[in-house]
């Protein structure tokens, strides 16, 4: 190489050698003060991708679990009444023994009908005022068969519908929770019951068709405690459903906890650093940051042997 004045090229190798040892220097800083591999696009872009496609599908899975969560509070929302429920349908089923006896007389039996019906009332007002988040639980307004719990309509009813998973496409993604009536009226008994007809057509006495309504006879009471048999025979009925479904559900974010975790170890092994290798890597960098900073402040002196030539 030549001695020359107006280029200095080892000055030159040596700044490109700084420059790329420099930048290297400051991505390693810049991963481990973050913790994050890929920080950037120019990281990785491949991982980066696939990465937000991950935090994307963690995200909903929490949401999911929390969806599951809210959904096994409405059920113990709906137990918790039906529960109370229960405690009125077994002193219903009291008083309707008690007039069922031929001690009683005619203005004692009205005087236990009066609390009957006054304990049938209070079924209904639970059933009808019975919320979660604004959504009534045993009114009947989620019985049925068609959900319009979707979005499509202002004043939905019908099955609620649960969503957990992260697509919208097939039945392990959401779960339909269908709670039936819990009124009085809906379970048979009080004034506000209807006329029981036959299952086969057949006719029905006066006292059987309306089982259930009162007990101000004792014919009536006898066959209201058939009626309230069967009440509490539905009342159990959908609590043994709504259990079931809590324990799906807690089965579900179980699951959902699981797929969460592994997802995001696997968004770990994409995203962030390894300190310890990276760790090498800054060293590595800094000395030779270190030594290319020597080396150009050397090569920078070189174009003085010039001047010793030409007699400077």
């Amino acid at each position: 190489m030549s001695l020359v004045i107006n280029h200095n090229m080892m000055a030159m190798n040596a700044s490109r050698n700084l420059n790329a040892s420099y930048g290297s220097l400051a991505t390693s800083t810049r991963r481990l003060s973050s913790g994050l591999r890929v920080g950037t696009a120019a990281d990785d872009a491949a991982g980066l991708a696939i990465r937000e496609l991950m935090r994307s599908e963690i995200s909903s899975i929490h949401q999911g679990v929390r969806n599951a969560n809210d959904a096994i509070s409405m059920i113990q929302t709906a137990d918790g009444a039906l529960q109370v429920i229960d405690e009125k349908l077994v002193r219903m089923k009291e008083l309707a023994m008690q007039a069922a006896t031929g001690t009683y007389n005619s203005d004692q039996r009205l005087i236990i009908d009066s609390e009957y019906q006054a304990m049938a009332s209070e079924v209904s007002r639970i059933a009808n005022s019975t919320d979660f988040n604004g959504i009534y639980l045993l009114n009947g307004n989620l019985s049925g068969q068609i959900s319009d719990h979707e979005g499509t309509v202002l004043a939905p009813s019908g099955p609620i519908k649960i969503h957990f998973g992260t697509g919208n496409d097939s039945s392990e993604d959401y779960y339909y929770i269908a709670i039936q009536t819990a009124t009085a009226s809906g379970l048979g008994l009080g004034h506000a019951a209807g006329t029981k007809v036959a299952a086969d057509g057949s006719a029905l006495s006066f006292a059987q068709a309306n089982a259930g309504k009162t007990v101000s006879t004792q014919g009536m009471a006898q066959t209201a405690m058939d009626a309230i048999n069967q009440a509490i025979i539905s009342k159990d009925k959908i609590r043994a459903n709504l259990g079931s479904l809590q324990n799906r559900l807690e089965n579900t974010i179980t699951n959902l906890q699981i797929q969460a975790e592994n997802l995001q170890a696997a968004e770990s092994r994409i995203s962030d650093v390894d300190v310890a290798t990276e760790m090498t890597e800054f060293v590595r960098q800094q000395i030779l940051t270190q030594s290319a900073v020597a080396m150009l402040a050397q090569a920078n002196s070189l174009p003085r042997m010039a001047m010793q030539l030409i007699g400077g």
